[in-house]
């Protein structure tokens, strides 16, 4: 896959993500796609239970991404995923065969205050 399309692959797939359009969303992994949480320590195999999985979520979900790298068959999005107004840090890391995701894992990091000790280090953004 070059990278024009991989790139494009990803936007469709993170807008679908935010619409809720749950078969677009989907149509960028492969039939035997593996998606991984490691904080849960989650495997879901298949492109349709990964479908299933979020379909069934219940909380109202919203995509914000923050950017989008890589090339080739690795690609690493960063976004913010809020779950009913509730954001969590994302960064997804998608591994393309064939033109198709074959395999992703997801890490998530919630927000926490800043540390008083590195104040004076640093600045604030949003």
């Amino acid at each position: 896959m070059d990278d024009q399309a991989g790139l494009a692959a990803l936007r469709r797939h993170w807008e679908a993500s935010d619409a809720n359009d749950f078969e677009a969303e989907h149509d960028i992994y492969r039939e035997d796609a593996v998606l991984d949480y490691p904080q849960s320590g989650e495997r879901i195999r298949g492109r349709r239970n990964i479908q299933e999985s979020r379909t069934v979520q219940p909380n109202r979900k919203r995509f914000t991404v923050r950017r989008i790298i890589g090339g080739g068959d690795l690609w690493v999005s960063e976004f913010v995923l809020s779950y009913d107004g509730i954001p969590s840090y994302v960064v997804s890391i998608m591994e393309f065969r064939d033109g198709r995701v074959a395999h992703e894992t997801q890490y998530f990091g919630d927000r926490f205050d800043p540390g008083p000790s590195r104040a004076h280090l640093v600045e604030r953004m949003e």
